[in-house]
């Protein structure tokens, strides 16, 4: 990422083509309801490794909410804390090599420290993960329909085997399979891309979760069936009243289907709100640079996309004060020695985490300073 011959990202005005604008961003279907108590509620979440070089801080007090209806994207870079914190709140952290500390609440049940057989009853049946690669997350000596009823039967021991295939045949017809009774007896490498990815989501429903999280489950699809996929997830919180937690690196997914945002970097949260809010307006360096690494609609189609200089901080030996310092045209004294909180912008439920005075980042943030101004 580092390139001494492009300029350093400046920050974009209002984003209105790439990756599209959030008044839009929805298919057509029908509106899910929405809680006002938070399904998901995660709070001062931290998750160290012990390595032989040191300890890995890989998230760093990250906290949110999700109520059910709703969707949370998680954006970042790779290695910002968004795959970590996932897996955190399925309790897939091993303790013996890992140390997780805050707050973890579903459903009104705090999971962090719960004993490990309490916490594999939720998973599944309250909480389900779709996982980034299905043909790996498949087993390849089981048929796709066979792993599918399993998972029903893991929490519906009484259900017979004749019933926990209607169920799976049930689901794999739910999420578009065509000839679900003959695919149910197929395997995974006889499935396309796309099924199955549709039969990981099968399967991540078969318990019917209040609670979804997928990690980056259109990553290795194309176009068409990634918005396939989307339109079916849209579709299917509409049915099931479910809360999503979407993590991904494509701001054009997050446009498309997220309604609230929380962009991560070296661990962090620093910037969190609407879709909206941080699409539109944008109100920290690192989004500002996310945003004009992608590519714009109306702008010179023969112009370079622009980085981000330089690479994501260790871990290990994270930068003092602001982690994103290193890389911000805009670091001063006080981002090198002092890590910045997070605090309201102003706007209702937007929150950044920057030491640029409100009035200069909403200067910046309108494209004064910026010869990068996004059309």
């Amino acid at each position: 990422m580092d390139s001494p011959q492009a300029a350093p990202p400046g920050p974009p005005d209002a984003h209105p083509d790439a990756p599209g604008t959030p008044d839009d961003r929805r298919p057509a279907v029908p509106q899910p309801r929405v809680d006002d108590e938070p399904y998901l509620r995660v709070d001062d979440l931290r998750v160290r490794f012990d390595t032989a070089d040191g300890v890995v801080r890989a998230v760093d007090g990250v906290s949110f909410t999700v109520r059910r209806g709703r969707t949370l994207g998680i954006v970042g870079e790779s290695g910002s804390g968004k795959s970590v914190t996932s897996l955190a709140v399925l309790g897939l952290h091993d303790p013996r090599r890992s140390t997780v500390t805050g707050r973890i609440t579903v459903g009104g049940r705090q999971l962090v420290g719960l004993p490990e057989d309490r916490i594999r009853r939720l998973r599944g049946r309250d909480v389900a993960m779709i996982f980034q690669d299905p043909l790996s997350a498949l087993h390849p000596y089981y048929t796709v329909g066979r792993q599918i009823a399993e998972a029903y039967r893991v929490h519906h021991p009484r259900a017979g085997r004749r019933a926990a295939r209607t169920r799976a045949v049930d689901m794999l017809d739910r999420v578009g399979i065509p000839q679900p009774a003959r695919r149910y007896d197929q395997y995974p490498h006889e499935f396309s891309g796309g099924m199955r990815q549709r039969a990981m989501i099968a399967m991540a429903l078969v318990n019917d979760p209040a609670l979804i999280i997928a990690d980056e489950p259109t990553t290795a699809l194309d176009v068409t069936v990634q918005a396939q996929i989307l339109d079916l997830l849209a579709d299917l919180q509409a049915e099931f009243h479910t809360a999503i937690v979407l993590i991904t690196h494509d701001l054009g997914v997050v446009a498309q289907v997220t309604d609230d945002v929380l962009v991560m970097y070296a661990g962090r949260v620093v910037e969190q709100g609407s879709a909206t809010q941080v699409l539109r307006r944008a109100q920290h360096p690192y989004t500002w640079g996310l945003l004009s690494s992608v590519p714009s609609l109306h702008g010179d189609p023969d112009a370079d996309l622009v980085p981000i200089p330089g690479n994501p901080p260790s871990l290990i030996h994270l930068p003092p004060g602001c982690a994103f310092h290193p890389r911000c045209r805009y670091a001063g004294d006080r981002s090198r020695a002092e890590v910045p909180r997070l605090v309201p912008t102003g706007a209702d439920g937007h929150l950044v985490a920057c030491h640029l005075p409100p009035d200069e980042r909403t200067r910046l943030a309108a494209g004064a300073l910026s010869e990068r101004r996004l059309p």
